[in-house]
């Protein structure tokens, strides 16, 4: 063998088929779409993977009432007692920025609740949305201080539509 005879039959650049242009393209007068049926015709796509063909679709058979208020609901990153020993001093602030830092909170929240599980070797001066009442208890024993966030402010009525006057 020598190396005029290497490559040949080996066509790296071959041009692809290019169907729907006629007989001479070499994918004849169909152009590998068959005969007959919807993907057969210009312009049919695919149904999507909800189509369930002739019966009542899915979507359409179950009801469609009823309300669920998980859009609303408050999403809380909740801080054991005992997991603040290995992570602050004593005497320091502990609020969701420093909670953050240390590691104890990830993700996203709309505040932070700090329960009463383990033990409390230190004080600390918490900054908090809710703290539990054992946790309460458990700080204040060893001369640590709780501040508790405001909820936040209830949204403001349309005041453009007036509201129906009181039935006496």
């Amino acid at each position: 063998m020598d190396l005029s005879v290497v490559h040949q039959g080996v066509h790296k650049l071959r041009k692809k088929r290019r169907p729907g242009r006629g007989i001479g393209s070499g994918m004849g007068k169909t152009a590998t779409r068959g005969y007959k049926g919807q993907k057969s015709r210009a312009g049919a796509k695919t149904p999507i993977a909800l189509h369930e063909g002739g019966q009542n679709p899915m979507i359409r058979r179950v009801g469609k009432r009823g309300f669920n208020n998980n859009t609303f609901r408050k999403r809380w990153a909740v801080v054991n007692v005992g997991d603040l020993d290995a992570c602050f001093p004593s005497g320091g602030e502990v609020n969701e920025a420093k909670l953050r830092q240390v590691g104890l909170v990830k993700g996203v929240y709309d505040g932070v609740r700090i329960l009463g599980n383990g033990d409390v070797a230190k004080s600390y001066k918490i900054t908090a949305n809710y703290v539990s009442q054992s946790a309460t208890e458990k700080i204040n024993a060893k001369g640590g201080s709780i501040q508790l966030l405001p909820p936040p402010k209830k949204p403001v009525r349309n005041k453009m539509r007036p509201r129906k006057p009181k039935q006496a």
